[in-house]
């Protein structure tokens, strides 16, 4: 019986995207989709969750059971272009560089203060 995770790369070959984009779309660590295949590993809820947010269009009960169509028939029509996901990917990406680099800027300037107080 094949697992949900090697369902979510057929997902993956479907809708034209690398496995490190689709990780970055659904807000997991970059790999996770290919180290869980290495280990056949189960496939969380959370993360469920977030592909059906960000591709509303999957048949869940396909993802989850491997039974029925890849699509839900009623979205297969709104379905993003492969333009429309990398743009959203492109966001993704940039909004964590944007935490990450407020992030550092807070501990540099922590550091900073630290030091100054230390003079």
């Amino acid at each position: 019986m094949s697992k949900t995770v090697h369902r979510i790369i057929d997902l993956i070959d479907s809708l034209g995207v690398s496995a490190r984009q689709f990780d970055l779309s659904i807000g997991t660590a970059n790999g996770y989709t290919l180290r869980m295949q290495k280990n056949n590993a189960s496939v969380g809820s959370d993360v469920i969750e977030r592909i059906k947010e960000v591709y509303p269009q999957i048949n869940l009960v396909w993802l989850i059971t491997g039974k029925g169509p890849m699509f839900i028939e009623e979205a297969v029509k709104n379905v993003k272009s492969p333009v429309e996901i990398e743009a959203y990917i492109n966001q993704k990406i940039n909004e964590k560089i944007s935490e990450e680099k407020k992030q550092l800027l807070d501990e540099i300037l922590k550091e900073i203060e630290e030091l100054k107080n230390k003079d």
